[in-house]
């Protein structure tokens, strides 16, 4: 391919992962509910985790749906004891494997409250699960629990959890990796930043999830 062929390819390219980015980042927040995520799974099972209206975690534990453990009866009642223990409002369920199957469980079954399902993205919940940030907030949690914490605050604000991770492992676009890579960098950024997103400003949201982190120990502690 000629260079300037290729190079009209790239900036095409780039503004599509932009703009896919942008609609991620723009996705209308759910706001201060308390949300269960569910990080599915077939063999592993679905990790579930329940968050409070603020996004602390308040409970985690597996559910095996599906084959080839297949324990419906039982996740099914478990689901039904989480939801009313911790008056679980909305549901979020990563869109990765197992995605259709544990939706449609989910949704066949009957609760005690009135909850909303959604389908949220979990492309770069793994990149969040392993990262300093995350390990820092859940020392004594492995990372199925860390990501589908992520996936649960993505559906409460897509804006600021999503500004946690690097934009590239987000999934904005398939081949992003044979564009150039110091303009898709300079093009993502600068999407963060439209959004309303500086680094002053996403450097101000985590140091608001770490002073939480502080006042939850010191509070336990004293």
């Amino acid at each position: 391919m000629p260079p300037s062929v290729k190079a009209q390819a790239d900036d095409e390219a780039i503004r599509v992962f932009a703009e896919n980015l942008r609609q991620l980042l723009l996705a209308p927040p759910l706001g201060q509910k308390r949300v269960m995520g569910i990080d599915p799974g077939f063999r592993t099972g679905c990790k579930v985790v329940c968050l409070d209206a603020q996004g602390n975690l308040v409970h985690n534990e597996n559910i095996y749906p599906h084959p080839p453990v297949d324990k419906k009866t039982e996740a099914a009642s478990k689901l039904r004891k989480m939801i009313e223990a911790y008056k679980i409002e909305a549901i979020a369920i990563g869109n990765g494997t197992a995605s259709r199957e544990t939706e449609n469980f989910v949704t066949h079954q009957q609760f005690d409250r009135p909850v909303q399902v959604f389908v949220v993205s979990e492309q770069g919940a793994s990149i969040y699960s392993a990262s300093k940030t995350a390990r820092d907030e859940f020392p004594d949690y492995d990372v199925t629990v860390r990501g589908a914490v992520s996936i649960a605050r993505r559906l409460m604000d897509p804006l600021a959890e999503l500004v946690k991770i690097d934009p590239k492992p987000i999934g904005v676009g398939q081949y992003q990796h044979d564009v150039d890579q110091t303009k898709l960098k300079k093009s993502l950024d600068q999407t963060v930043e439209n959004c309303g997103m500086s680094e002053t400003t996403k450097g101000s949201v985590i140091k608001k999830r770490i002073l939480a982190i502080f006042l939850r120990h010191y509070s336990a502690n004293g």
